[in-house]
């Protein structure tokens, strides 16, 4: 084999990929249209938000490079949600978008065990029972014991203004053609997913006293759990806030024939939580105005991101809309929005580890799995070459349960549930969110990055201390009476606190909500020698702010698990179709899925709990047969 990992495209998924094999010490060959967009940002310059921002942090935990590249160069960082439970916190920068990609392609070209070339992979080496190779338009064939396709919004694309339809990229780049129909040929099942970008304005001819400052948030904020450098506040950029009005939308009403969305040139989903501003005007009828978010995308241009206004119109009705807004009325376009339309491969086709079912040694990463965004990209990149490396090395497969991570929930879904729309992460999805908090990532994770070997020894001693130091401090919480001396008295009185009636536990004080951990240790002399951090200090306010509530969610996440250890024997060879005591829907369902677990089975749309008593019951029958 020339290689032992291919990884084709070199956006977000194919570069968290290409590192996560290399890391690992795989012979890793990258293979980018243009070396110069990767790690690119077509859309949005933003890393993080509401669940994505926890994914960020999931993926730095394991040994990813995203959360690392995001807290370099950033424009503004920001936590979201700050008026929330601290399950749905989260954080989200404004990236440079020259910087982040810039920085992303200099590890790329300097990472040990990865090359890097340019061109486009047209079709798959392969036997009838495996793939173990790409072959490139240029006629050049590489071979690998795995292939991961993070082709991103490329395969077969086309760009939508208005009438105007052009055989393209994203940001003008060439498709990818050829690679999507060859999929096909080899059984493997795709369909079109669509998705869109707004327009660029120049700052200069914006009237930003129209509308309202955002600033970003103040302290130590960071993805990485290894940045200990910080942009202070004040030397970080503000983003803006405006509303759209009766004018835009009556402009968009008249010219619904103009866009390509609702003229019947497209024909892949878009997202459901993400639409362009024309779904938003007909779906939302009764609503006067749709807040617009006005973004920098780098300290080196004037380009401002009008976040919230996509759209499919032409580039005259763009024109149109855009200065109908405040402070747009002279706005100068730097680039116009459009749609943008793309194969993927359907969900049932590929299995949680993201391998195909059908074909060993191909994987998947990113939006050809049915994704949307950058982190859930990248998430599934790291997770496709952690896979491909393992599986290489003849150890088990890393499948992340739902009580462990987003990346675990996300890939759940998408295996068992399945998608038709481009599938986007959000906290409301994870049924423990409580356990999966933006600042425990690195307790749930990174033991696992550590075994596997992406978390190197340094970081894994650095994470150790922390650990140990929450777990000491926890402790002395825990099993110390500070009484009713006449300091604590003060500070509880000073909160608005009746008297304490006795001596109390140091831990049952700090779970009362205005009561701060930096005060309540100055009272106990055992907790000055620890000196923890901001994020440290709050997450063991959390941890004890939150203990009843965590362990509820930790006892129904036990109860789960019990359908989780339950393995479907051979479960590629199963006949559901057959099965004793299912229903029709259920044995479709379960034969296309072909879970795993019994607790995969469970959350299969389809699947009701009779049907689960069955499959159990028909799995003990095979079990005591053997």
């Amino acid at each position: 084999m020339d290689y032992q990992v291919i990884v084709v495209g070199g956006g977000h998924a194919g570069l968290e990929a290409a590192f996560a094999s290399a890391h690992l010490g795989m012979r890793t060959l990258l293979i980018s249209i243009n070396i110069k967009m990767m790690g690119n940002m077509p859309c949005n310059p933003s890393i993080g938000g509401s669940a994505k921002g926890i994914v960020v942090r999931e993926i730095d935990a394991l040994g990813g490079m995203m959360g690392i590249a995001a807290d370099h160069h950033y424009l503004q960082m920001k936590m979201l949600n700050t008026g929330k439970g601290p399950g749905v916190q989260c954080l989200r920068a404004q990236q440079d978008k020259l910087e982040y990609p810039k920085y992303l392609q200099n590890l790329a070209l300097s990472c040990e065990n990865l090359t890097v070339k340019e061109g486009i992979v047209n079709s798959l080496i392969h036997d009838e029972n495996k793939v173990f190779g790409v072959r490139l338009e240029s006629g050049e064939e590489y071979t690998a014991d795995a292939v991961i396709l993070s082709t991103g919004t490329y395969m077969e694309s086309c760009i939508f203004r208005g009438k105007e339809v052009i055989s393209e990229g994203p940001d003008g780049e060439k498709p990818s053609l050829g690679l999507s129909p060859y999929l096909r040929s080899m059984g493997i099942q795709t369909y079109r997913l669509k998705t869109g970008t707004p327009p660029r304005i120049a700052k200069e001819s914006i009237d930003f006293s129209k509308a309202k400052v955002e600033p970003g948030t103040k302290g130590k904020l960071a993805f990485s759990f290894m940045t200990d450098k910080f942009i202070p506040l004040e030397e970080q950029e503000v983003c803006h806030l405006i509303y759209t009005n009766l004018t835009t939308h009556q402009i968009i009403k008249d010219h619904l024939d103009d866009t390509a969305l609702f003229s019947g040139n497209i024909v892949g989903t878009g997202p459901r939580y993400c639409p362009s501003i024309e779904s938003k005007i007909m779906t939302f009828k009764d609503k006067e105005r749709h807040q617009l978010f006005l973004e920098p995308e780098s300290r080196y241009t004037n380009s401002i991101y009008l976040q919230g206004f996509s759209t499919s119109m032409s580039k005259e009705i763009q024109e149109l809309m855009v200065r109908s807004l405040p402070g747009f009325e002279n706005a100068v376009f730097l680039k116009y929005a459009y749609a943008i339309e793309y194969d993927a491969i359907k969900t049932e086709e590929y299995e949680p580890t993201l391998e195909l079912k059908k074909w060993p040694g191909l994987y998947i990463a990113g939006q050809i799995c049915g994704t949307s965004g950058y982190e859930e990209a990248a998430a599934l990149g790291l997770m496709a070459g952690i896979n491909a490396s393992l599986k290489i090395m003849g150890r088990e497969p890393l499948i992340l349960r739902r009580d462990q991570s987003y990346i675990g929930v996300m890939i759940d879904d998408l295996v068992t549930k399945g998608t038709v729309e481009p599938y986007r992460l959000l906290s409301s999805r994870a049924e423990f969110r409580l356990l999966l908090r933006h600042d425990n990532a690195d307790l749930r994770l990174t033991e696992i990055g550590h075994q596997i070997g992406l978390v190197k020894e340094d970081r894994y001693q650095r994470f150790i201390t922390k650990k140990n130091n929450i777990d000491k401090v926890i402790s002395i919480l825990e099993s110390t009476y500070v009484g009713k001396r006449p300091e604590v008295e003060e500070y509880i009185s000073s909160l608005g606190y009746n008297e304490l009636k006795g001596g109390i536990l140091a831990s049952e004080l700090l779970k009362r909500p205005l009561v701060k951990y930096s005060e309540l240790s100055k009272f106990i002399p055992e907790l000055q020698d620890f000196n923890l951090d901001e994020q440290t200090i709050e997450e063991i306010e959390i941890i004890e702010k939150y203990e009843g509530y965590i362990i509820k969610q930790k006892k129904e996440a036990e109860n789960q698990s019990k359908l989780e250890k339950m393995l479907i024997p051979n479960p590629k060879e199963i006949d559901y179709l057959n099965m004793n005591g299912l229903r029709l829907e259920a044995r479709e369902k379960l034969n296309v899925v072909r879970p795993l677990t019994v607790g995969q089975a469970s959350r299969i749309s389809g699947v009701n709990p009779s049907d689960v008593s069955m499959l159990i019951l028909n799995i003990k029958k095979e079990n005591k047969h053997e």
